[in-house]
């Protein structure tokens, strides 16, 4: 078993561990064993349960960012598609997710890890649709599209549907919105490259209180890049 045939048994493992038991009461062994994985392994590759949630981050990235570039479509377009395939895995590991959001309002420093790393992810997935996603103008892309996923999370926590429609229905709204929002999705052809190598894997975001209606981008980023 190579290592990333490991972390995805581990994730899996793990995710259902908290899906049954919650975050606080995760235990790392304990997935190991459930999946029938090595122990020494297993802490050499997940030291601890913030490393986890980084690799699921990744892990959940990955099918979003698969045959991004050769796609065609819109800036919109693409970035539907990719954050679908970000919900299908959100999906697949459904009950550890749910618990998994339930836990980040009482755990504030998990929050902002999160939040940070979701950030960077954002601009993965704008720089794999076209659309620039350094300097003052990338951040609020990115945080403009941070505001969409967590606008079609919420959605997705109370989709029972088996093809997700209502989630589907939010993204597209959230999205029509971003991009009526001057300067935030350019009508930009498709990259010829793929994006760079990002210097740390992220997470999938959890999903604060949002907003009445479909987020809007930020007007201002509250920080350079």
């Amino acid at each position: 078993m190579n290592d990333s045939e490991f972390d995805r048994a581990l994730i899996g493992a793990a995710f259902a561990r908290l899906g049954r038991d919650g975050w606080r009461h995760l235990s790392l062994a304990g997935a190991a064993q459930d999946a029938g994985l090595s122990l020494a392994r297993a802490r050499l590759r997940f030291p601890d349960r913030v490393v986890l949630l980084l690799r699921f981050g990744r892990y959940a990235d990955a099918p979003a960012l698969t045959g991004a570039v050769a796609e065609a479509g819109s800036v919109r377009d693409r970035l539907f598609d990719m954050l679908m395939r970000r919900i299908d895995v959100l999906q697949a590991h459904r009950a550890g997710v749910l618990a998994l959001l339930r836990a980040v309002p009482f755990e504030p420093g998990l929050a902002v890890l999160l939040g940070t790393a979701s950030v960077n992810s954002m601009r993965w997935l704008l720089e794999a649709a076209g659309a620039p996603a350094r300097g003052p103008l990338g951040l609020l892309r990115a945080k403009g599209l941070l505001a969409v996923w967590l606008w079609t999370v919420r959605a997705w926590q109370r989709d029972q549907s088996e093809d997700l429609s209502a989630t589907m229905a939010a993204l597209d709204a959230a999205l029509a919105r971003a991009e009526h929002a001057a300067g935030w999705l350019p009508h930009a052809p498709a990259p010829t490259q793929a994006p760079p190598e990002p210097s740390s894997p992220e997470p999938s975001s959890p999903e604060p209180s949002s907003p009445d209606g479909p987020p809007a981008a930020e007007t201002a980023p509250e920080t350079p890049d």
